[in-house]
C-alpha cells in the first residue's frame, strides 16, 4: 500500500495535498475525479481486474508502451476524462483487495463513487461504513437518480436522461424529431456539479471537522440546468417549443447562410440590431413597423430572417465576421474541431494539453495566483497497483 497516497503533485495547485479515492467508471464519476486532479488533488482510480470500461470504447484507440515494454491498446474516450490519476486494480470480492481499498478510503479527504444506490454496502465501501472510520470524509455519490424517491435504485444513462429531463423536448427543428446533445451533457454537467459540491462540503468540514455524503443524481443535475427554460414553463404552464437555432425571446438570433457557408448573428438588443442592418444594407427594415422592438421582431422572426439570409448570402464567411466585429455586433462561426484547436483565442488561453504523447482539453480554470497540476496523463491499468 506504501506510495498510494502520495505527497502533493504540485504545491501551487489549488488542491495541492487532497487525497481522493475514485471508485467510479465511464465518465461522470471519472469526469468529476480528473476536475479534481487538475486542481492538484491526487487522485486514486481503483479499477476492477478488467479496468474501466471506457478504455475498450474505441474506435479511435491510442497506443502505449509500459515501463516493462509491454503494450496497452486503449480507447482515446478513456483518456478524455482519466487524465492526472493514478490506478490501482482491486476486486471487491477478494478479502485482501477490500481491505487495501477499505484502508485506502481511511485514509482519504475525499471518495467518488457512482455505483448503484445501495450496492456498496455489502462491500463496507457505502458511506455510513467507511465514516465510522473517517468521520472527516467526505463521500460523494453519483446516481442516475440519487439516493432517494422511486427510482433511486434503477441505473441511470445519459441518453435516457436527456429525453427524462425536457433536454430533447427543446432540442431539434420545430417539425422534426426530439435530438440528443453531441456531447455526453448530463453525464459532463453532473462532473462538474459533483466537483463543486464535493469543494463544497470541504469548505463547510474546514469549519466543523465533519465529513458528509454529497448525493449527486444525472436527472437532478440536468433538470437543473433547464433554468430559464423551467421558468418559461413555470410562467406559462407549457412546453416551450422546439426552436432549432432561433431563440424564443429574441430576433434575429440564429444561424445565417454565406456564400462559404453559415455563421451565427445574435444581435440581443435594439442597438445591435441596428447596426447590423447598416452593415447589410438593410437599414430601411429598422424603421419597419414589422421590426421596431424586439417584441415586434420575435413576432415576425420568420420574415426578418428570410430578409436578413437574402443579405447574408451574397457575403463570405470572413468578411462577414470582420464586418460585424468592427461593428460591436455579435457573431461566430460553426467550426468544425480542427478549427476550434487551431483558434487563436483557444491557442492562446492554453485550452489544447499533451501529455505522454497524448493531447486532451484542460480544466478551464485560470488563476493570478495558483496553477493547474498538468504533469501526468491518464494511467495505464494498475501501473500504481
Amino acid at each position: 500500500m506504501t506510495g498510494w497516497l502520495a505527497a502533493p503533485r504540485n504545491a501551487h495547485a489549488p488542491l495541492a495535498g487532497l487525497k481522493v479515492v475514485e471508485l467510479a467508471r465511464v465518465l461522470a464519476g471519472p469526469f468529476c475525479g480528473q476536475i479534481l486532479a487538475d486542481l492538484g488533488a491526487d487522485v486514486i482510480k481503483v479499477e476492477s481486474p478488467e479496468g474501466d470500461g471506457t478504455r475498450l470504447w474505441g474506435p479511435p484507440w491510442i497506443e502505449r508502451t509500459d515501463a516493462s515494454g509491454k503494450v496497452h491498446r486503449e480507447a482515446a474516450y478513456y483518456h478524455a476524462c482519466n487524465r492526472g490519476k493514478r490506478s490501482v486494480i482491486a476486486d471487491f470480492r477478494a478479502a485482501e483487495d477490500l481491505e487495501r481499498v477499505k484502508a485506502l478510503c481511511d485514509g482519504a479527504d475525499v471518495v467518488i463513487e457512482n455505483f448503484k444506490t445501495g450496492s456498496l454496502a455489502k462491500f463496507g465501501l457505502d458511506y455510513p461504513s467507511l465514516a465510522a472510520s473517517n468521520p472527516a470524509l467526505v463521500y460523494c455519490s453519483i446516481t442516475g437518480f440519487g439516493q432517494t424517491g422511486p427510482r433511486a435504485h434503477e441505473a441511470g444513462y445519459d441518453f435516457v436522461v436527456q429525453g427524462m429531463s425536457g433536454f430533447m423536448s427543446l432540442t431539434g427543428e420545430p417539425e422534426g424529431y426530439p435530438v440528443k446533445m453531441g456531447i455526453s451533457i448530463s453525464d459532463l454537467a453532473t462532473g462538474v456539479w459533483a466537483a463543486n459540491g464535493i469543494q463544497a462540503a470541504l469548505i463547510q468540514r474546514a469549519r466543523t471537522g465533519r465529513g458528509q455524503q454529497v448525493d449527486m443524481s444525472l436527472l437532478d443535475c440536468s433538470v437543473a440546468l433547464l433554468s430559464n427554460q423551467a421558468t418559461y414553463h413555470f410562467t406559462t404552464g407549457t412546453n416551450p417549443p422546439r426552436m432549432g437555432n432561433a431563440h424564443a425571446q429574441v430576433a434575429p438570433y440564429g444561424v445565417f447562410p454565406v456564400s462559404d457557408g453559415h455563421v451565427i448573428l445574435a444581435p440581443a438588443n435594439d442597438g445591435l440590431f441596428h447596426k447590423l442592418m447598416d452593415v447589410l444594407d438593410l437599414a430601411h427594415l429598422s424603421t419597419d413597423p414589422r421590426f421596431l422592438a424586439n417584441g415586434d421582431r420575435t413576432a415576425n422572426a420568420r420574415a426578418l430572417d428570410a430578409e436578413i439570409a437574402a443579405a447574408t448570402a451574397g457575403w463570405t464567411k470572413q468578411a462577414l465576421l470582420d464586418a460585424c466585429h468592427a461593428a460591436g455586433i455579435p457573431a461566430g462561426p460553426i467550426n468544425g474541431l480542427n478549427e476550434v484547436f487551431a483558434d487563436p483565442q483557444v491557442v492562446a488561453r492554453g485550452m489544447r494539453v499533451e501529455l505522454g504523447g497524448m493531447a486532451g482539453v484542460r480544466s478551464p480554470f485560470t488563476f493570478s495566483d495558483a496553477e493547474l497540476a498538468l504533469d501526468r496523463p491518464s494511467p495505464i491499468l494498475g501501473e500504481d497497483g
